[in-house]
């Protein structure tokens, strides 16, 4: 059986971000929309309603991709292009300006920030991606996202000091090279294993990952209560210069 791997634990088997073990089974069809984002020809933009305002910070290469309909932005503020230091925001859209409705010290990959991710660079990848599917190995808090229980598939690895262990208690995929409509631990990686993937927001342990973003339990919960399909969620993250595009 291939090594589990985790986000934010250095493993000479590591390939991912997240707690995966390749070949793991979704339970069944994976239940999709096609491909994500990240794996087809963009189409033009929605024309966004000229007196609806944007999350600060945010430039008009990245807010570009942002879908018209999405009323929910995760934004992750990175500190500096090779920091692993970041601020996670909830922003949500009401009538014409977005609100900050929480927001949460955060990290991110321990090497910082790329616009060109790759299995086991330590950065996180920079972009605009869909918000999904969720998990952990506790129990449903109440989550609006689709969520999967499994202590097993969501499990650190055995050899993880105390400060890993409850990193997947709570976990929220980005789609990031996956199929959405699968578990966060799905294997699948449509742009193929060498651009990485299992990119997930979960539980802070206090310093840089693998790739993932991961802030304070009580964000978790907040996020996973709080986004909702119809609202078309999206993450944003990068570093702050990057964002400012």
């Amino acid at each position: 059986m291939a090594a589990t791997v985790a986000c934010g634990v250095l493993l000479s088997a590591m390939t991912a971000c997240g707690a995966i073990t390749k070949g793991t089974s979704s339970g069944g069809a994976a239940e999709t929309d096609g491909p994500p984002a990240s794996a087809r020809p963009r189409p033009a933009p929605a024309p966004r309603p000229a007196s609806v305002s944007r999350v600060p910070g945010i430039g008009d290469m990245m807010w570009e991709q942002v879908p018209a309909a999405t009323r929910q932005v995760v934004a992750v503020y990175g500190d500096h292009e090779d920091s692993p230091d970041a601020l996670v925001v909830l922003y949500e859209r009401r009538g014409a300006n977005w609100e900050r409705t929480a927001d949460w010290p955060a990290h991110n990959g321990r090497l910082g920030w790329t616009t060109d991710h790759h299995m086991d660079d330590e950065r996180s990848p920079v972009g605009v991606f869909t918000l999904s599917d969720a998990g952990g190995t506790l129990d449903d808090p109440g989550s609006l996202l689709r969520y999967r229980q499994d202590a097993h598939a969501f499990a650190s690895p055995a050899d993880a000091d105390e400060s890993h262990q409850h990193d997947f208690d709570y976990v929220i995929a980005i789609d990031y090279n996956r199929l959405r409509g699968t578990p966060p631990y799905d294997w699948s990686r449509p742009l193929g294993e060498d651009k990485g993937g299992g990119i997930w927001l979960h539980l802070d342990h206090g310093d840089g990952t693998s790739g993932c973003v991961t802030i304070p339990e009580s964000g978790m919960r907040t996020l996973l209560r709080t986004l909702d399909p119809l609202s078309r969620p999206v993450v944003v993250m990068g570093d702050r210069e990057y964002l400012r595009r």
